[in-house]
């Protein structure tokens, strides 16, 4: 029987009741708070979280100060994930999303946690793989898509982290999400609370018709939902 706290988490989830109990000692709940930063570009990775309840965005920032989203993390993975690679220092910037609970552990202690490989160092390749997966598709998807229909992704990828057809999600924070500016952001929720597959009033989006949004969004939600499935099948 998994951990209650253990279960929280779809990487820890995986792991065997023996590799577990290795890791638990490094674990530390916390509470991370919308709008926290918890990593920047071209700083050490002191932390790695692997979220339980909360959202995190990982962005890219461009030489103008502005920045776009390139993945997000929840219940299903972890932040931080340069350091499996031997990598300390972080490329992207990790923004908390929705505020929530996470399992954090010191970067120092994973060298230890995965240096004779075996199933946690296994595991953590595999999410290395998906989250690089994401970032491609969210790049292509980006250059290839309408907004309409990456917003629909943005907002099906938060429904699946969260477990809420409610969240905070302001038009601002949409615009820069999805790296375009406020005035297209609000043309296109207009379309999909039009269409009948959403709602939002005063800074709360609600997913009111799932399959709809799903229809309404490009294929690149599903493709880097069928990988990770395929991969994380428990």
């Amino acid at each position: 029987m998994l951990d209650s706290i253990q279960s929280k988490n779809r990487i820890l989830a995986g792991l065997s009741a023996e590799t577990y109990e290795q890791v638990a000692p490094h674990l530390k709940e916390v509470s991370l708070r919308l709008g926290t930063v918890l990593q920047m570009p071209e700083q050490r990775i002191e932390q790695i979280y692997f979220p339980t309840t909360c959202m995190i965005s990982l962005l890219a920032t461009l030489e103008g100060g502005e920045s776009v989203e390139t993945g997000v993390v929840g219940y299903e993975g972890v932040v931080g994930i340069s350091a499996v690679l031997g990598v300390d220092v972080a490329s992207s910037e990790a923004l908390v999303q929705v505020g929530g609970e996470a399992l954090q552990m010191k970067a120092e202690a994973l060298p230890y946690l995965i240096k004779h490989g075996g199933e946690f160092h296994d595991i953590l390749l595999r999410y290395t793989h998906t989250i690089f997966m994401q970032v491609a598709q969210t790049a292509a998807c980006n250059r290839a898509h309408t907004l309409d229909e990456r917003l629909a992704r943005w907002l099906l990828l938060t429904h699946d982290r969260v477990l809420a057809d409610r969240f905070e999600a302001t038009h601002e924070f949409l615009a820069r999400m999805l790296g375009t500016r406020r005035a297209g952001v609000s043309v296109a929720a207009s379309a999909l609370r039009d269409a009948g597959v959403i709602d939002y009033t005063r800074g709360q989006v609600t997913i009111v018709d799932r399959k709809g949004l799903e229809n309404a969004s490009c294929e690149c939600y599903q493709i880097v939902k069928t990988e990770f499935d395929r991969l994380f099948a428990w």
